[in-house]
């Protein structure tokens, strides 16, 4: 007889002292090995296994950093952001006659290996080469600038005339939406498990795309990507991956999976970015999904184990590709319920200093 059939065979008197006497150990044991840093440390190493996963793929993230910086034109991350910070330094006030030193070289070089793999009239290339234009036209002269100079004066077109570059507040196209308009949307913006029986359309999926790529970003990284699973069949047995879908899991006609890449970083530090990016750029796209007519659901992605590692598989994960949410996406059944979910108010989510 298994322990399930023993536990399930168990009065539920007797079920529920076991349980209290292995939470209150549970919760003993927390308290002992909270006291400071070395402890906890201590009970995730040798006593809870939680965060292995999480360890390891940090670890593989940054060695895929560093294969994608010893290989000519890859490492777009690294690009974008020194280009972003090239950025903040054209903007800053006062601009200061020099900055940037420490990484200019390496950010040249960066740029001209991308340039001899991939078309020049790539966006991020083109980005790239303008803000670096305007950033050499801008700064004085040092050994290192005027070393990185040449580095890039070597690129064909790279000294073409600028046009992704910073620009004033005022040249912002003026907001067509109110206040109210924006809470309509938001109001409608709502979760949806109940969908009709209609194929999503492709384009309108790419259209919302574009504006959750508009979200910020850390460094202008985007260390993510959509894996849009437009298949009912396929996308239910993704959903079922994530627990509390059991219920309407078989009832979606398309699931996204929003994938951050830890290979965008060097440091550990940086291990939580691609989940603030990531939910940044998907609550966007919820936003613009349901403007083009397509209803959502964020579908909640805890770290166990053996649902990260069922995922993975069925989407081909690298180690270091965490999912950072599952969304359900399609068109609402208008007879499908929506619960109410009250929200908290201003008074009760603002902590004024």
């Amino acid at each position: 007889m298994s322990l399930k059939s023993i536990a399930k065979a168990l009065p539920e008197p007797l079920k529920t002292l076991i349980k209290q006497i292995r939470d209150g150990s549970g919760l003993a044991l927390v308290r002992l090995f909270s006291v400071n840093g070395f402890m906890a440390s201590f009970y995730y190493c040798f006593l809870s296994r939680e965060f292995d996963r999480e360890h390891r793929a940090v670890l593989l993230g940054r060695l895929q950093f560093a294969r994608l910086m010893r290989s000519k034109g890859e490492n777009d991350a690294f690009l974008r952001r020194n280009v972003h910070r090239l950025e903040k330094g054209l903007i800053m006030r006062p601009r200061r006659p020099t900055f940037a030193e420490d990484y200019i070289g390496a950010t040249a070089r960066c740029y001209a290996d991308a340039a001899l793999s991939r078309d020049m009239t790539n966006g991020q290339q083109r980005w790239a080469g303008d803000v670096l234009n305007n950033y050499f036209t801008a700064v004085g002269s040092t050994p290192r600038i005027d070393s990185a100079r040449r580095t890039f004066a070597s690129v064909e077109g790279a000294t073409a005339a600028s046009h992704r570059v910073p620009y004033p507040h005022s040249e912002l196209p003026a907001c067509p939406v109110s206040y109210e308009q924006l809470m309509v949307l938001f109001r409608r913006r709502r979760s949806v498990r109940w969908y009709l029986d209609k194929p999503v359309d492709k384009a309108l999926i790419q259209q919302a795309v574009r504006a959750a790529s508009l979200a910020p970003s850390a460094c202008n990284r985007q260390p993510f990507r959509f894996h849009v699973v437009n298949d009912p069949s396929r996308a239910a047995d993704i959903a079922s991956c994530a627990g509390g879908t059991a219920g309407f899991h078989d009832n979606l006609p398309c699931v996204i999976a929003v994938v951050g890449d830890l290979g965008s970083y060097p440091e550990a530090r940086d291990r939580h970015v691609i989940y603030i990016d990531g939910s940044l750029a998907a609550m966007q796209l919820m936003l613009a999904l349901e403007s083009l007519g397509l209803s959502s659901c964020s579908i909640n992605w805890p770290d166990i184990e053996d649902k990260e590692r069922r995922l993975a598989r069925k989407l081909d994960l690298a180690f270091h590709e965490r999912t950072v949410m599952l969304m359900a996406v399609g068109y609402a059944d208008p007879t499908g319920g929506i619960p109410y979910s009250d929200k908290k108010t201003d008074e009760e989510l603002i902590v004024f200093k």
